[in-house]
């Protein structure tokens, strides 16, 4: 390869970084938006003071920053050369994914069992703004789990090594952020009653 094609590689990889980054902070201000009518909505008369997050939001919170943990182990096991440990990293992490979305609809569960309705005449203000919220961070980890799966099938097809890492980098980044979205949600929900 030579000069030319190594400074377009990575003015296109770089360009891909930042198409990310202007994604991620238009999520952040989109959940800074939602987190902030949050905080507006809570001195009405008719917000919940007695509303407690289910359970499953708590388990929950642990599978994804162990997901997280996995996917990085993913990562240094392909720099290091250990296709294996990768393999079942990357898996560990999608199954992590997979049991962070049980956890939520048993979460949704759990708060209609105890007398919350998101949506309709027996619905608050308080619910539905937890219902949007969660759902707007599930469609963000659907976005993820895709991704996931996209970096699952190039690591099967061994499109990464060390030097060649951009996809799973991007992959990694986004599933960072977006577990790091679910942290925040969580504990301004746990604070901000």
């Amino acid at each position: 390869m030579d000069l030319t094609q190594g400074a377009e590689k990575h003015k296109y990889d770089r360009a891909k970084k930042m198409m990310l980054w202007f994604g991620i902070i238009s999520m952040i201000m989109t959940f800074g938006g939602l987190t902030s009518a949050y905080v507006v909505s809570k001195t009405r008369p008719d917000w919940l003071t007695e509303f407690e997050l289910p359970n499953a939001f708590f388990w929950s919170t642990l599978v994804i920053v162990l997901s997280s943990v996995t996917f990085i182990l993913a990562k240094q096991s392909i720099l290091s050369g250990n296709r294996r440990n990768a393999s079942a990293m990357l898996i560990g992490t999608l199954v992590l994914a997979v049991l962070f979305v049980v956890f939520q609809f048993n979460g949704f569960s759990e708060i209609i069992a105890n007398g919350y309705y998101f949506t309709g005449s027996e619905s608050s203000i308080t619910t539905s703004f937890i219902y949007v919220l969660v759902l707007v961070h599930m469609v963000h980890l659907l976005a993820g789990i895709i991704t996931l799966l996209v970096v699952i099938y190039n690591h099967f097809k061994q499109r990464y090594k060390k030097g060649q890492m951009l996809g799973i980098e991007l992959g990694a980044t986004f599933w960072h952020f977006v577990d790091l979205m679910w942290i925040y949600l969580f504990v301004f929900l746990y604070f901000f009653r």
